[in-house]
């Protein structure tokens, strides 16, 4: 993340930033892109507060499957749900090999290297016939507990899973004494207006582009 403290920040950004990924508020974005920076990601930052009574919403799983800790499960038994709640035109499809994404995303968030330790309240769900078909999995990043994978196999699991899967890890969160939940959600990702009913508001949007050479 970069912070504007002085002038022309967007020509300083694109000469010494080359090769960078860099975050930036949305107007900075917005002109670092003219100036030939790619957009990577537009995002929204939400944040719930766990110790106030949250929006009315199920928590529990619908009939046919069961919510489980994600720590008793293998990250490749997510895997499959994982990859199918992506597919190609949706915001937030990477396009990358499985193994690829297994090996560079799920299995570090899961062993708590990519961004911080695997919180117990991380959940998922499962089907009559044992398999994984969703997943909300938190990790503690800084002093916040961050919401970093929500997933829901769209061809195994009913609409609204992933919704009662978010309310239950909102649950155990604050069960377990967590004050502050949050998450970054694609800006064209119609996920945010579940996020927003489930009690996360906006609180910050950003643009995350990468600079190449000029």
């Amino acid at each position: 993340m970069v912070e504007v403290i002085g002038p022309e920040p967007a020509k300083l950004i694109m000469s010494a930033f080359v090769g960078w990924a860099v975050s930036v508020p949305v107007d900075l974005g917005r002109e670092l892109i003219e100036s030939g920076a790619r957009l990577s990601r537009h995002a929204h930052t939400m944040y719930c507060d766990l110790t106030e009574d949250l929006p009315p919403a199920d928590s529990e799983a619908p009939p046919g499957f069961r919510f489980s800790p994600a720590h008793e499960h293998e990250g490749r038994e997510m895997l499959p749900a994982m990859v199918a709640a992506y597919p190609p035109g949706h915001p937030d499809h990477s396009g990358r090999d499985p193994e690829d994404a297994y090996e560079q995303e799920l299995a570090p968030l899961i062993g708590g290297q990519l961004i911080g330790t695997l919180l117990p309240c991380s959940t998922v769900a499962v089907d009559g016939g044992g398999a994984v078909v969703g997943g909300v999995l938190v990790n503690q990043w800084r002093d916040v507990a961050w919401i970093s994978e929500v997933f829901r196999h769209p061809d195994k699991s009913p609409p609204g899973l992933g919704a009662r899967l978010i309310r239950h890890t909102q649950l155990r969160g604050a069960a377990d004494g967590l004050p502050t939940m949050g998450l970054a959600v694609s800006y064209a990702n119609p996920a945010k207006h579940v996020y927003a009913r489930l009690g996360f508001t906006i609180t910050d949007t950003m643009m995350t582009v990468i600079i190449g050479p000029s």
